[in-house]
């Protein structure tokens, strides 16, 4: 009996369900899916591909001190399940469970039915995969969290000659695709684990204040989000250390700031999982109907951060460059294209989710809703650029640094966008157009079906968490 471990993003060997469980027989293989299709899929990009490989590469280095290593077989789900059934009679499947967007979902469901007396999927994130209960969820995700970390795998004696890919050939044939990406953040677990270590040493120091700003959050921030993306290390694994270390911890307020944010990190990604449909519809369905039209101009106006409002404009040439950017900014510059734009989530969402190499499915599209007005269960919010900008960056030296040109200018000139033809003309007026969108997201707001309906959604999707605050 041959044990088939399959990759995906939980690319570590500590805490790993799906190589612990696979490795008991001591004859094991490792597989990573490589299709190139999920790759082009909704929100998908080669800057998230470069981290996933950098945490692939360090993984196998790690298998090879197991007498094993990562086999890359390029192509789809199906594709794997037909190479499974030519190569193999005795053999079982260990896959962690992932939430990810319909094209994956698609192919893991098929592949999961064809394979259903054969295949071990592991829970995964602290989600309730099976029989969701809201009202239950924060129990068991606190007994999930507390719950001891899985062992390393134990050595594998397999000797099978497998036609694969060795991940060594893969990264070579697929570096080219990575060029211009050189400011992204580096994957692996070895640096995770240091960005853990300096974030509670020290880093962590002024969290709480220090994560609207977008040039203070770069290093006070855990700088973990891409980390638990592609499962470098587990979340399990930080929250333990956290809890274990804390007592001796100085900056102890800021670092239960950070601790909420791991229940919030699963309670989004529960979402997408509950109803899958989320990717496509708005959480209130009434909502889809709002922004019938949508204008591809714009759009890449707003991606190309040229829209004519400089501190917008230097948040999305931050983001373009680095691949990350804190979470106000995200949420404002979420809030202009929906609102002041009032272009649909739809079509900027995936746009958006490319520039992130921490792109999360679940947390990034329920974050989209809720900065776009459509869950029903949270307040729009319109957020106002020239006060984010006076707020996070009073004296315009952040954004200055990003727009060059603008170096001459008075603070207060580039908080107002008040430029004249000395920058790019404003793409939109920021007052009508969030008074359009008052008036539009209230409009509806005020029915009884809406508000029948929002409650539905909140049944299903609203957090329940204080119920249990004295055990998290």
């Amino acid at each position: 009996m041959t044990d088939i471990i399959i990759l995906n993003r939980n690319l570590r060997l500590l805490d790993n369900a799906a190589l612990y469980y696979g490795s008991l027989r001591s004859n094991f293989i490792v597989i990573y899916l490589y299709d190139v299709d999920y790759w082009k899929a909704n929100g998908k990009s080669s800057r998230q591909l470069k981290f996933s490989n950098d945490c692939l590469e360090e993984l196998d280095e790690d298998l090879k001190k197991l007498n094993s290593k990562i086999n890359v077989f390029n192509g789809s789900f199906y594709d794997l399940g037909k190479w499974i059934e030519t190569n193999y009679n005795y053999f079982s499947i260990h896959i962690n469970h992932c939430t990810d967007v319909n094209y994956f979902r698609e192919g893991f469901d098929n592949f999961k039915e064809n394979f259903k007396n054969k295949i071990t999927v592991y829970d995964d994130f602290g989600l309730q995969l099976n029989n969701f209960d809201r009202d239950t969820w924060s129990k068991n995700w606190n007994h999930i969290m507390n719950s001891d970390l899985l062992d390393v795998p134990k050595p594998s004696n397999n000797k099978d000659k497998l036609n694969l890919i060795r991940f060594s050939d893969f990264k070579n044939e697929i570096s080219c695709e990575f060029s211009g990406l050189n400011n992204i953040q580096e994957g692996g677990t070895s640096k995770a684990k240091e960005l853990l270590e300096t974030f509670l040493d020290q880093r962590c120091k002024g969290y709480r204040i220090k994560m609207s700003s977008p040039s203070q959050s770069e290093e006070s921030c855990s700088r973990l989000s891409p980390h638990f993306t592609y499962g470098s290390i587990s979340i399990r694994q930080v929250y333990q250390q956290l809890n274990k270390m804390l007592p001796e911890l100085n900056n102890k307020k800021d670092l239960y700031s950070f601790k909420k944010r791991l229940y919030w990190h699963c309670h989004f990604v529960q979402k997408l999982h509950t109803e899958p449909e989320l990717e496509f519809y708005s959480m209130h369905r009434m909502c889809d109907d709002l922004r019938p039209e949508y204008d591809d101009e714009i759009i890449e106006k707003w991606i190309e951060g040229e829209t004519g409002f400089p501190f917008l404009d230097a948040c999305m040439k931050f983001l373009n460059e680095n691949g990350w950017i804190n979470f106000r900014m995200r949420a404002m510059i979420m809030s202009f294209a929906s609102y002041n734009l009032w272009q649909p989530w739809q079509k900027t969402s995936p746009r958006l989710a490319e520039l992130f190499t921490d792109y999360e499915p679940g947390i990034h599209i329920s974050q989209v809703q809720m900065q776009s007005g459509v869950t029903g269960i949270n307040l729009p919010r319109i957020y106002s650029i020239s006060k984010q900008s006076m707020d996070q960056d009073p004296d315009a030296e952040w954004t200055k640094n990003l727009l060059p040109q603008l170096n001459s200018f008075d603070p207060k000139l580039i908080h107002n966008a008040e430029l004249n033809d000395s920058y790019i003309p404003q793409i939109v007026d920021l007052k009508s157009s969030a008074k359009f969108a008052r008036d539009q997201i209230w409009g509806i707001r005020k029915s009884i079906e809406f508000k029948n309906e929002a409650r539905k959604v909140y049944l299903k999707h609203g957090s329940r968490r204080k119920r249990y605050t004295k055990t998290s």
